[in-house]
């Protein structure tokens, strides 16, 4: 076991870096109380956000448009739906796809008839489409088609879902995109972020999928009152709560955490600020044990009910299970009534857990204290253009050393060979989204984009060899220019300790679905589904109140599952 660090005070430290920031363990990542779904639900209860359908306007046959509106203290925002007949051979999740079951958009305000009409000639067609800074997301979604005709039916008919069929599929329909800050014309995030609902990451695109669940629970009750009026029946209370929105997300996202590394850093930051706020308490109540271990009991509830095909996430899946066995036998009452409880299971479970194991334990030692760390959501965000420039000042020799601190996993590697080269990130000519390629297969090394930190801070570390300590950076780049961008990413990396991702991103057996998982946990993803190591399937909001339920309720681990 590393032991953890401390300051003076005797105070244990964040984790540090080396430890934190290695694909694997960013791949074994949970949703936790400062994940992004949790953030907005919170605000929304505690503002009292009122919710309005002022229109639903969905024909027998599913066709039409609906708009759901939020309001909160000094703003409203709506979703604006449009749903479409689409035929099975027309459904598709890859990112190619041309027609949905679905299509939306987040409009900021109340959409009058003209904006309707104009969205409707656009939303539809998503990138083909235009829209403009009146909106603030623009996303699509399909239908489980199997899962949404079973619940039709079995509303008309009287009857409620079967239950194992809902917990095996766990979404009705499943987004293929949700895209904001600017992407197709829609509102940059300059023109929300001082927003005070927004100033947590994604809470636009969180809102948007928030109110999709809401419209898509509706679509189906409304299609089983158009087949039998007289026999059809609302869904269970507690059924509808257990469904998500599902998601199919794929290597696009996964240079993200690349391209934004003061971003990564805050996330990062706050986790492992509020792990270090909990590990130093030196004492834990009989009430903040309780609602420890009933807390554990569902994450073991919801991990028995964790399903995937890819054998990868099965072997996973049976590593977790089993360390939350280990965990729940190991956290008596008597063991978390000790002085520091929480800093000795954590240290126990270094020793005695995998990862999953270790992050899983992460995000439950949060859950008792959301008045010690909740206000940690408020650190996630990041002006990245702040730290943008280059401090062409800075002596080689003080980069050097940075070059050695943050970068020395790299200085490790061989980079002469094959297997630490292997791979190419692009960007595809027809949607101009990253793709993954085999650099010595493909002829795609003239298209590379710099997402290989570890290789190009290497390549810097040699170049700088020749030159003397006291030289400033400026006139070692006017020399080399090819090396800004390394230079710029390791001065962001000495200033912010978890910005950069410690593993070769194009080597030969790096997965790419430990990039995904890491920023869907941050959204507060669950049921991890790899279809293969570069794509994933999720769901999200799954367990969350409706808008009807928010001012009366009081189960904040509903990310967990419902209590049993």
């Amino acid at each position: 076991m590393i032991a953890a660090m401390g300051d003076d005070s005797g105070r244990i430290a964040p984790r540090p870096p080396q430890r934190v920031m290695r694909l694997a363990r960013m791949g074994a990542a949970h949703q936790t109380r400062l994940s992004f779904m949790r953030i907005l639900l919170r605000r929304m209860m505690r503002d009292n956000w009122r919710f309005e359908r002022p229109v639903f306007d969905i024909g027998a046959d599913g066709v039409g448009h609906a708009v759901y509106t939020a309001y909160g203290p000094e703003r409203c925002y709506s979703l604006v739906a449009f749903a479409h007949d689409l035929p099975d051979e027309a459904r598709s999740d890859r990112v190619i796809a041309e027609a949905w079951d679905a299509t939306f958009t987040l409009f900021d305000g109340l959409p009058d008839d003209a904006d309707i009409e104009r969205l409707r000639a656009n939303v539809p067609l998503q990138e083909a489409g235009r829209i403009t800074q009146s909106e603030l997301s623009l996303s699509r979604a399909n239908r489980s088609t199997r899962l949404f005709a079973h619940v039709v039916e079995r509303l008309s008919q009287g009857l409620q879902p079967d239950a194992e069929m809902v917990a095996a599929v766990g979404y009705l329909m499943r987004t293929t995109a949700v895209y904001g800050s600017g992407k197709f014309g829609a509102a940059d995030r300059e023109c929300i972020a001082r927003r005070a609902e927004f100033s947590a990451p994604f809470q636009v695109e969180m809102l948007s999928v928030y109110l999709t669940r809401c419209f898509v629970m509706d679509l189906v009750e409304h299609l089983a009152r158009a087949r039998a009026p007289q026999s059809a029946v609302r869904m269970d209370p507690a059924i509808k709560r257990s469904f998500s929105i599902g998601n199919s997300t794929g290597l696009g996202m996964a240079p993200f955490l690349v391209n934004h590394p003061r971003l990564l850093n805050n996330w990062i930051a706050a986790r492992e600020e509020a792990l270090a706020r909990v590990r130093n308490l030196p004492q834990a109540t009989e009430a903040e044990v309780a609602v420890f271990r009933a807390v554990l009991r569902r994450a073991i509830e919801n991990a028995g009910l964790w399903t995937s095909q890819h054998p990868l996430q099965i072997e996973k899946l049976d590593a977790l299970r089993g360390d939350l066995s280990r965990l729940s036998a190991h956290a008596t009452p008597e063991r978390l009534a000790q002085k520091r409880p929480w800093d000795a299971l954590y240290r126990w479970a270094e020793d005695h857990l995998g990862f999953e194991g270790q992050e899983q334990l992460v995000a439950l030692l949060l859950e008792p204290y959301g008045d010690l760390v909740d206000d940690l959501g408020e650190t996630m965000s990041a002006d990245e253009e702040e730290c943008f420039a280059i401090n062409g000042a800075m002596p080689v020799g003080r980069l050097k050393q940075i070059l050695g601190d943050v970068y020395d996993w790299a200085g490790q590697i061989d980079w002469s060979s094959r297997a630490a080269n292997a791979r190419a990130w692009y960007v595809s000519q027809e949607k101009l989204e990253p793709r993954l390629g085999e650099r010595f297969d493909e002829p795609i090394e003239d298209y590379e984009q710099p997402l290989a930190p570890g290789r190009d801070a290497a390549r810097l570390s040699a170049a700088l060899s020749g030159w003397d300590d006291d030289r400033p950076v400026a006139e070692f780049l006017l020399a080399s220019p090819e090396h800004r961008h390394i230079v710029r990413r390791a001065q962001i990396a000495a200033r912010f300790r978890y910005a950069e991702i410690r593993d070769n991103t194009i080597d030969h057996a790096m997965l790419p679905i430990d990039m995904l998982r890491c920023k869907l946990a941050f959204f507060g993803a669950g049921r991890f589904d790899p279809r293969s190591d570069r794509w994933v399937r999720i769901n999200m909001f799954a367990g969350a109140p409706f808008p009807e339920e928010l001012a009366d309720w009081t189960d904040e681990a509903w990310a967990y599952g419902a209590e049993q």
